[in-house]
């Protein structure tokens, strides 16, 4: 699991592998991951958006941008957090995700962002 802290919002990362499969005769390999978003201020936030930046082991880079989450902008109170799993396809066993969400604070109303860190995706059948 990886964790990072930014202006008081806590992300932490757990990954898995969830298989590969054949698409237009090139193999895929599909990633699951579950992101915890916890709010450590002492303000309400926000979550409207998100940006990702998918890197695979090819060097082939997917920008992603979008709002919320899984189609929810989640409100987090002092002390609550907002958990769910998503995922991604790469055409290598192996690669990197990191990124960063769009959120305001409602008691200053001031957008900020928070950095997602950078996590690996590694089939188990790859790693050395």
């Amino acid at each position: 699991m990886v964790q990072q802290v930014t202006c008081g919002i806590k992300i932490s990362v757990e990954t898995h592998y969830e298989g590969s499969f054949y698409k237009n005769y090139r193999i895929q390999y599909a990633f699951a991951y579950t992101i915890t978003i916890e709010n450590q201020s002492k303000d309400s936030v926000q979550l409207n958006a998100r940006h990702w930046e998918i890197l695979d082991a090819l060097n082939n880079i997917e920008t992603v941008n979008g709002e919320g989450v899984i189609g929810k902008k989640p409100v987090l109170k002092p002390g609550e957090s907002h958990t769910y799993t998503s995922g991604c396809i790469l055409t290598s066993p192996f690669g990197a995700m990191q990124g960063h969400y769009e959120m305001v604070n409602f008691t200053t109303t001031r957008q900020f962002q928070v950095t997602i860190p950078t996590f690996k995706l590694s089939a188990p059948f790859a790693i050395n």
